[in-house]
């Protein structure tokens, strides 16, 4: 009898040492966000951002750890495969909703194996044109597109990226024939596209917005639903292709089975943060717009992303295996 009780003491000795901690004793030690990007990105800027405040916030160190590979999945994969104690945080962008339906076959299954957190931000795409092209506006581009059809050549940081498939929606929703080429980032395009060897590219408004100051690409459109300060007097595209919208998007996902109290403690410690004036105010130097979101609120949002992205897919054609 005695054996049995040692026993069962032994197991729950054991099963409370490797429960997770609750949400006062968390974090006890440094917290991993992990990019599934290069860093000096978008993504990764953000990430960095928000992990200073976090560190300060929380009382641990938040790391930002760079896992490029497989358009983001690298990183996603090894997030779900770690612990669920919220020691190892995904930083979620935009190329997670596309890959849902971009890739046939994943090792896992992101809305389900990934519990959103909490939103980022959000930055707005250029439509940005070799001056070349005679078209000062996005009703005078789809013109010149529709009456030379294959003339236009489109540039993209890779096949599946979201400035890739902003182009293949947008071209399938104005009814006209570009063609994609696609390159190793952003930056390796903007030699071809100042040349004019291809005339256009959707852009995030960071590599975008010294070329089109300059004079050397013509901002014609924006991509988000209203002006950005930043470029004044011009339009967002759906002024002239209603409906049409699109971003790249961050947010913050754990693994499954994490406690629901601490993806509150991290929800709450990250909206702080999109409230905070010295992140604000690195938001506005980026053109980020906040996201904040309850847990809640993100899954609809990235719920709504993967169905919207996966219309883009099927206009492209094109799958990742």
């Amino acid at each position: 009898m005695n054996r049995i009780v040692r026993r069962i003491a032994l197991a729950c000795a054991v099963v409370c040492f490797v429960a997770p901690a609750a949400a006062d004793d968390y974090p006890s030690r440094p917290v991993r966000l992990l990019v599934g990007f290069a860093a000096g990105g978008p993504t990764d800027i953000l990430a960095r951002v928000m992990a200073q405040h976090l560190t300060q916030r929380l009382g641990q160190q938040v790391i930002v750890e760079n896992r490029p590979g497989a358009g983001g999945n690298a990183a996603t994969e090894a997030v779900i495969n770690a612990a669920p104690d919220g020691y190892t945080v995904l930083v979620i962008a935009t190329a997670n909703a596309i890959n849902t339906s971009f890739y046939r076959k994943l090792p896992f299954d992101f809305m389900r194996d990934i519990v959103p957190v909490a939103g980022l931000g959000r930055i707005a795409y250029v439509m940005a044109l070799n001056p070349s092209v005679p078209a000062t506006t996005v009703a005078e581009f789809i013109a010149y597109a529709k009456a030379n059809p294959g003339a236009i050549n489109f540039a993209s940081g890779g096949i599946g990226g979201s400035n890739h498939l902003t182009g293949e929606l947008f071209k399938a929703i104005a009814g006209i024939n570009i063609v994609h080429v696609p390159y190793r980032g952003n930056a390796a395009a903007y030699a071809d596209l100042l040349s004019g060897r291809v005339q256009l590219i959707f852009a995030d408004i960071g590599s975008s917005l010294a070329h089109v100051r300059s004079g050397a690409l013509r901002g014609i459109a924006v991509t988000s639903s209203t002006p950005l300060p930043s470029l004044p007097g011009v339009a967002p595209v759906a002024d002239t292709v209603p409906g049409f919208e699109a971003s790249a998007w961050y947010g913050f996902g754990v693994p499954k089975g994490t406690p629901p109290d601490l993806v509150a403690k991290l929800n709450r410690a990250i909206n702080e943060g999109l409230n905070d004036a010295a992140v604000l105010a690195r938001f506005r130097e980026l053109e980020a717009e906040p996201l904040a979101f309850t847990p809640a609120e993100f899954a609809s949002f990235m719920t709504a992303e993967a169905k919207r992205w996966a219309q883009a897919v099927e206009a492209s054609g094109v799958r990742g295996d």
